[in-house]
């Protein structure tokens, strides 16, 4: 990768981050989908073929979230685990989707108190039929498809829909047990009895085998850079993205908020009428 690419992604690259420092990657709050998801897998990609770059930490303080926005970020951690040393270290939560990208990694640290564990997958959200009939709202539905619109939050679900619900939640699952038991070097029977959605403290959890050891980000630091043979030195990195990027973002929250709210507040107003 040239420096010119590197600029592109690391702020202040030639006065911030020199030659064989260790990258430390953050994974903060829910893991959603779309965009930031792939910023994130672009953003591992060219730490993964860049020259300069011996070693990576992944900073963790996630509960999880979109059970395929994890599977990408671990994927692409696991691309890069196989080119150089990859350390995961949990600060306050490693939880769900935050723990199955730690999965990737070639060890887990977490502080004492930390948050660590919840493996198990979740799927659910609300039905409104009740509610609309009380609001004396109408949904037309044309479906070509026998589980088309499966999930709609304006009827019940039919017995069908919640057996193909619960099997792909089912198969996440069996995924998400086998990646534990790959990346921890556990047997899956064991893991399945650790996979209750439950979570553990980190001193717990290193005696579940479900991280390393108790350590810190520096800790975590140190692992990497013995392994990458460099010093001890790192510096965060992030995705590079333009002004107006960023604005746009804030802008959509924005408006979606505001959207909410005002079909809240229209809601509100019905029932009390």
């Amino acid at each position: 990768m040239s420096n010119q690419d590197l600029r592109a992604f690391i702020p202040g690259m030639g006065r911030l981050f020199p030659p064989g420092r260790v990258a430390i990657v953050r994974v903060y709050g829910p893991i959603g989908g779309g965009a930031r998801t792939a910023d994130f897998v672009e953003l591992v990609r060219r730490l993964r073929e860049s020259k300069r770059i011996p070693a990576v930490v992944l900073d963790i303080d996630s509960p999880g979230g979109s059970a395929t926005g994890s599977d990408d970020m671990f994927l692409a951690l696991e691309r890069l685990a196989a080119r150089k040393p990859l350390i995961a270290a949990i600060r306050g939560t490693g939880a769900s989707g935050s723990y199955l990208a730690a999965m990737a990694a070639h060890r887990i640290v977490a502080q004492p108190h930390a948050v660590v564990g919840s493996i198990g997958v979740i799927s659910a959200g609300p039905r409104l039929s009740r509610l609309l009939d009380r609001v004396g709202i109408g949904v037309s539905e044309n479906r070509a498809g026998r589980l088309k619109g499966m999930g709609a939050p304006w009827r019940d679900e039919t017995d069908e829909e919640r057996a193909k619900e619960q099997a792909l939640v089912d198969a996440f699952y069996d995924a998400f047990v086998g990646r534990v038991a790959t990346g921890r070097g556990l047997p899956e029977a064991t893991v399945r009895e650790l996979a209750t959605g439950e979570v553990w403290l980190g001193e717990q959890a290193v005696s579940l085998g479900l991280i390393d050891e108790i350590g810190d980000l520096e800790r975590a630091v140190e692992l990497a850079a013995e392994a990458a043979g460099v010093p001890a030195r790192s510096a965060p990195v992030r995705l590079h993205r333009s002004l107006f990027g960023r604005l746009a973002g804030r802008f959509a929250v924005t408006l979606a908020d505001a959207v909410a709210d005002e079909i809240e507040a229209r809601l509100e107003t019905r029932l009390r009428t």
